[in-house]
């Protein structure tokens, strides 16, 4: 449950009545949306409200007559789906910071420069963002922002949303740790093992992974590790 002191206010006027409940706003953001939340999770107080402030509580008399029932898990659903979810000037500016890192982040591990075929680091494409002035909504997906922000800074960096196919080679005293990494970074496309013993595989993973994925492989097999960009 929600930590009543990070708490915001959504609330729901309707036949001239006022509800409210008491909500995390990134949360109650994400329920409005329909993503997997479960509603027990967004809210700090199980109590429907007729002002939060003064701690009046909604009539159950009021609430049966408006929703047809007292639970207040129904009714909440109600409010944040039909209501507005109000946030503070500073809650809004730490939910825009911790968004905007979020969308770096994944940029980051989705796309490379397509002229070299490597990653962009994180703060390139922070530099970018920033020389483009993309703004970063705080009440949206980070999925929902990534492609608007990759292509307002492809006027400042060559960037573009692709996955690369790497074939490996990996010596048979390394394989098994070495294979269960390989199927964590992506999806395996191909894989055989030979003769000696060493196994051999195509995976295809995400362009921004691939310093992160050759220095794993490199680490778990102490560099005896064979590795190819496929183009």
């Amino acid at each position: 449950m929600v930590n009543i002191d990070d708490a915001v206010t959504a609330r729901l006027e309707t036949y001239g009545e006022h509800f409210e409940i008491l909500v995390d706003p990134e949360l109650a953001a994400d329920y409005k949306r329909k993503e997997d939340i479960n509603i027990e999770d967004v809210l700090a107080v199980e109590e429907i409200f007729k002002d939060s402030k003064k701690g009046d509580k909604a009539s159950e008399e009021l609430m049966n007559k408006i929703f047809e029932t007292i639970d207040p898990l129904i009714v909440a659903d109600k409010i944040i789906n039909k209501g507005t979810i109000q946030i503070t000037a500073n809650q809004r500016k730490k939910m825009q910071e911790e968004k905007t890192r979020l969308v770096i982040s994944t940029i980051a591990r989705e796309s490379i420069n397509p002229q070299t075929k490597l990653p962009h680091p994180p703060q390139r494409i922070e530099n970018a963002m920033n020389e483009a002035k993309v703004h970063i909504d705080p009440m949206k997906t980070v999925e929902e922002q990534i492609k608007p922000t990759v292509k307002a800074i492809l006027t400042k960096i060559p960037i573009r949303i692709e996955k690369v196919r790497i074939a490996i080679k990996i010596p048979g005293e390394f394989s098994g740790k070495a294979y269960s990494t390989v199927s964590e970074f992506g999806k395996l496309e191909k894989e055989e093992w030979q003769q000696d013993g060493s196994w051999v595989g195509i995976v295809e993973i995400p362009g921004g992974l691939q310093d992160n994925f050759y220095t794993k492989l490199s680490e778990l097999t102490h560099g005896d590790v064979e590795t190819k960009l496929i183009k």
